[in-house]
């Protein structure tokens, strides 16, 4: 007869997440999961795999729970700019100043840490910062249908320009003693759009 689990695997993945989140990859070890998820490690690679793999599980986990509050927030109907502008802005004070901002955001880290030689990390960031740019880009184009944005504007490369400041912001947010820097940084950003 089969054992059933002895934990909730939704819960212990979570774990998982803000371990990584908060130590980076390489700093994790088997031993620090197997001690923070509170389960063996013959349990962990039964239910997740390995490292990696449990990894890019809790990677995947990130991203979808961020990406549909972008989603819902870009796409609202009536003057797109102003959800561009709260979008930016909501990502500088998160960087800047919001409990917890040291951790940087899991994408951004996983791309400076893995991104260079790991193919499905990258992957993973490039769907995730794909997906970043089409809502912007969506949204900049309506903006711009609708008047909001001069006509002269390229939607494609200010949604461009924006996803790069965003993840720049969090990589700086992370170290930084200066909230201002990335309100500064986000706020010359938006008067582009101006």
């Amino acid at each position: 007869m089969a054992r059933t689990k002895e934990f909730d695997p939704d819960a212990a993945l979570q774990l998982a997440l803000e371990l990584f989140w908060r130590r980076g990859y390489e700093a994790t070890s088997m031993a620090d999961l197997v001690e923070h998820l509170g389960i063996g490690r013959a349990s962990i690679y039964a239910t997740f795999g390995n490292k990696h793999e449990l990894y890019l599980k809790a990677l995947d986990r990130y991203s979808e729970s961020r990406d549909p509050s972008l989603l819902d927030a870009l796409s609202k109907p009536g003057p797109a700019l102003p959800a561009v502008r709260a979008m930016v802005r909501g990502f500088a004070a998160e960087a800047g100043t919001e409990p917890g901002r040291e951790k940087g955001c899991f994408v951004t880290n996983t791309a400076a840490e893995l991104g260079p030689h790991d193919r499905e990390a990258a992957r993973r960031v490039e769907l995730s910062w794909r997906h970043i740019e089409t809502l912007m880009h969506a949204a900049l184009v309506r903006a711009r249908n609708q008047h909001e944005l001069p006509a002269d504007r390229d939607p494609r490369a200010l949604a461009r320009m924006l996803l790069v400041l965003m993840q720049g912001l969090r990589v700086v947010g992370k170290t930084s003693g200066d909230p201002a820097r990335v309100r500064d940084a986000a706020e010359q950003a938006l008067a582009l759009l101006d």
